[in-house]
């Protein structure tokens, strides 16, 4: 089989052998399946899955639970510089949202398999910050705008 990691078979690997493949899957958790003409993806155990969604469905619970205990969410606000360094940028409200809006996209990602939304809050929230740090672009992102700037491009 070729691969260019350790964890990795090319999808031309996989037709030829599919149990070589399957096996090797089920030794190291799973394997990056590469397909030369669409997007990689990952085979794995099924029990593995399971146990890592369990993680997640857990762990978003937990912050919830803290949230619910704590409506200012003291503990996640203070452990977020941490994890994301660029929130220094942010207002305190703002760092405030940013949090509760992390933990419910979270949650749906545990509980409705919505994988999508977390990664797009924090990349809204990382290009807030991106623009407050520069004084310049930020003054320009307020001044007041008028007139329609016409169809919004939407990039993937």
């Amino acid at each position: 089989m070729s691969a260019s990691h350790a964890d990795a078979v090319t999808f031309s690997d996989l037709s030829r052998n599919p149990r070589a493949v399957a096996e090797r899957a089920a030794r190291l958790g799973r394997v990056r399946v590469t397909h030369r003409d669409a997007p990689d993806f990952y085979l794995t155990a099924a029990d593995r899955e399971d146990q890592r969604n369990q993680t997640l469905a857990t762990a978003s619970r937990l912050f919830l639970a803290l949230i619910k205990h704590d409506p200012t969410a003291r503990t996640l606000v203070i452990a977020m510089p941490e994890v994301f360094p660029w929130v220094r940028h942010l207002s305190s409200d703002e760092l405030r949202a940013f949090t509760l809006e992390l933990v419910e996209a979270l949650s749906d990602a545990a509980e409705l398999d919505v994988d999508s939304t977390a990664q797009g809050v924090i990349a809204s929230w990382r290009a807030t910050a991106r623009i407050k740090a520069d004084p310049a672009r930020y003054a320009e992102a307020r001044k007041a705008t008028s007139g329609d700037f016409g169809q919004v491009q939407v990039s993937a």
